[in-house]
């Protein structure tokens, strides 16, 4: 049976990079909330807080708009351990 989560039971993979890039803006949860809705995506704080801790999906028009909003590429989103 296939389960749909990371080796270390995570719903997603990009939850820690988004919680690093959003640290590193200097803007909080419901911050980053409103810039996604001004972007077109309807999210809410409790939504940002779920993905950063790994319990929430994201969506593909999700991740976009956070590589607009954090001006970086989708590799680093995703991919990339960002420090």
């Amino acid at each position: 049976m296939f389960i749909n989560k990371t080796a270390d039971g995570l719903n997603n993979v990009c939850g820690k990079n988004i919680a690093q890039f959003r640290m590193k803006m200097g803007i909080s949860q419901r911050e980053l909330a409103d810039k996604m809705q001004l972007v077109g995506i309807d999210i809410d704080k409790n939504a940002i807080q779920r993905i950063e801790s790994g319990k929430r999906f994201v969506t593909d028009i999700e991740v976009i708009a956070f590589s607009k909003i954090f001006n970086v590429t989708l590799e680093e989103l995703l991919i990339k351990s960002y420090k």
